[in-house]
Order: structure tokens, then C-alpha cells, then sequence
């Protein structure tokens, strides 16, 4: 029995929706191809407010059941705004839209080399990004072709709250440091709440992670100082001893919706990079490697490249590193006379 895609019928307004599915360190990255009208917008920030003021229907049915799932990861490519730039790119999850998103630069590059759009020179490409946060400059590391590694100099990080006490119900007292990577992300060890970064704990562990970013957020205001839609606590890293001991730790980051991470999240390797090296555990130039909770197969690396400042932060310039695969390609149908098929998401443990 042969089946016949090209037979099927559907009603005029059904939208298509086509896209390249990847994965950073196991985290998912959906990237849109097709069937998007134009963004609007003279920056960034502009077109992710108009993407969610306007389309925000095509990341509920691309990120949200039936097509997609609760922990689901996305991205659109728009245009550049700056000069410097080859590209745009506006993140999208569970609840929303990223200020920026370390995995999804990862594979975003990976796919723009590989596929052509971006070609380059012996053995590196470069592709430079604008995205909410700022502007990224990536490097595709190349070998017979292909590319084996990608590393992103990533947006000024630094260290907005140390050594934060603040009282969570139903944990007590716990301190922890609050960190710009590119999102505003609490962190803290695992250990204080008396859990593991294991996947048999994930439960818990994001259980534990969205009632401190509620603690933290309701007695820490958070404002950026280049922009006021930067200003908010994204999520929760909670961190481990790593499975390897080569490796410097494992963490887990609890995002967004109760979302949880497969990789070891890009902009928090920047911020925890910027915290121990205000901290003094690192110095510049020094690689860790950090574990995701699926442990040694599933790692990024990061250094501090340089010094500045933002606003009145001090702050560092990190270089993070990791690998992405092609996993597939998709066209999804949102066919306006199913019910279900604009998106929908069953709540999991922790969630709101």
C-alpha cells in the first residue's frame, strides 16, 4: 500500500509550516523554513514583540501538542538588523520567546553551514547573529566539510545578586547567585535541597527550580541595563558533580513553563562562567566542561575570552562550545477544521 502525500486535500487557509529538526546536546531545536509571513520590526526586540503580539498561534502549534511537547524548542530566521549580522533569529519554547539561547545557536549555525547558506574558508565558517540579547558572533569549526564543533562568543555576562538568601516554602532558607548569559538565571547547587541532578530526580528537581524562581522573583527586581524586556528570571540552574570527573559539573535548568533543558543551556554556561570568575574559580582563557542530566555525552565547554562592563556590572565576554545533528525535516498541516490542532499542552509536574 503506498500512501500519496501529494493527494491529500486540505481547505484553503490551512497553514503549512515547514521545518529542519535538530538537536544541541540532546536539546531540541525546531527551525522554521517556511510558511511564516513577514516579521515586522526594525530590531529585534521589535520582531519578537510583534511575533508574539501577531504569530504567536505558530509557536503554540509548532512547540505545543500535537506536533510538538511540553519541554519542545524552536526557532525563526528573520533578516538582520545590524550591519554586522548575516542573520536574525527569535527563540521560541513553551511559554514564549528566549532573550537568547546558547543550544539554538549551536544548531542554527550547524544547519546554515551545512546547508550552504553560509559557506566557509578551510576549515571555519563565521556567522554572526543578531538576537534579543544582543549581537553573537559564531564560529562553525569544519572538518572535510562538515561541521564538527561550533563555538559563539555570546553577550557580555555578569553577576546582578551574590550570595542571595531568600526563604522558599517548602525548602527553607537557600542562597543563591542570580546571572545575566543572556537570560537572567538563579543558581545554586542541587545539594541544598537535597537532590540529585539525575534524570530518575527530574521531578524534583523542577518542582524545586520553578518554586525558587518564584521566591527569587518576588524579592528581586530585575532590570537590564540596555533594555527594560530583558529584565526578568528566565529560569533555575540547579548544579552537581559531574559524571565524568574530567569534567568541571553537571547542572539541570529549569526554564520558561517548567521546561526542562537536555543540554547544559548555553546562556547559563555563560552565566555560571561569569559567576565563578567573579568568584575567583576560573581564571580567563581557563575551559570547563559542564555536563547536562544526561551526564558525560552530553557536555558544552566555556571560557572567559575578555573583560567589560554593562551598565554599572562588571562583566565578561564567554565562549561557549558544543556540537548539533540534523535529525530530520518536517511539514506540519494546521488544518482550520481541526479543533485540537492549533496547539494544546498537558501540564506536567511543576509546572503552573
Amino acid at each position: 500500500m503506498k500512501l500519496d502525500w501529494d493527494r491529500l486535500r486540505f481547505p484553503p487557509d490551512t497553514l503549512r509550516l515547514t521545518t529542519i529538526e535538530t538537536h544541541a546536546a540532546g536539546e531540541p531545536l525546531r527551525i522554521v523554513t517556511g510558511g511564516l509571513p513577514d516579521i515586522i520590526g526594525t530590531t529585534i526586540l521589535e520582531r519578537r514583540r510583534f511575533m508574539r503580539d501577531h504569530l504567536d498561534h505558530v509557536r503554540r502549534a509548532l512547540m505545543w501538542e500535537p506536533r510538538g511537547h511540553f519541554n519542545m524548542y524552536g526557532c525563526v530566521i528573520t533578516p538582520p538588523v545590524s550591519a554586522e549580522a548575516d542573520a536574525g533569529v527569535l527563540f521560541m519554547h513553551n511559554e514564549g520567546y528566549s532573550t537568547m539561547c546558547g543550544h539554538g545557536v549551536i544548531a542554527l549555525v550547524t544547519v546554515l553551514v551545512e546547508s550552504g547558506a553560509v559557506v566557509g574558508e578551510g576549515d571555519q565558517a563565521m556567522v554572526t547573529l543578531d538576537t534579543p540579547a544582543g549581537l553573537v558572533k559564531a564560529t562553525a569549526h569544519l572538518e572535510s566539510g562538515r561541521v564538527i564543533r561550533v563555538s559563539f562568543r555570546n553577550v557580555p555576562s555578569f553577576v546582578y545578586a551574590r550570595d542571595l538568601q531568600v526563604d522558599v516554602p517548602g525548602y527553607g532558607q537557600v542562597v543563591c547567585d542570580v546571572a545575566w548569559g543572556g537570560a537572567f538565571y538563579a543558581v545554586l547547587p542541587a545539594a541544598q535541597l537535597g537532590l540529585r541532578v539525575t534524570p530518575e530526580q527530574t521531578a524534583a528537581l523542577v518542582v524545586a527550580g520553578e518554586a525558587i524562581k518564584r521566591a527569587v522573583s518576588d524579592v528581586l527586581p530585575l532590570h537590564h541595563p540596555h533594555d527594560p524586556d530583558l529584565g526578568f528570571l528566565y529560569g533555575t540552574i540547579l548544579t552537581d558533580q559531574p559524571e565524568d570527573a574530567a569534567h568541571h559539573s553537571r547542572n539541570i535548568c529549569v526554564f520558561a513553563n517548567a521546561e526542562v533543558d537536555r543540554s547544559p543551556t548555553g546562556t547559563g554556561v555563560s552565566a555560571r562562567l561569569a559567576i565563578h570568575y567573579a568568584k575567583g574559580e576560573i581564571a580567563a582563557g581557563e575551559e570547563i566542561v559542564i555536563e547536562s542530566i544526561l551526564g558525560r555525552h552530553s557536555t558544552f565547554s566555556g571560557r572567559v575570552v575578555d573583560c567589560t562592563q554593562v551598565g554599572s556590572y562588571p562583566a565578561i565576554i564567554p565562549e561557549v562550545s558544543g556540537r548539533a545533528f540534523v535529525i530530520g525535516r518536517s511539514e506540519f498541516i494546521v488544518d482550520p477544521r481541526d479543533p485540537l490542532g492549533s496547539g494544546f499542552l498537558v501540564a506536567q509536574i511543576g509546572s503552573p
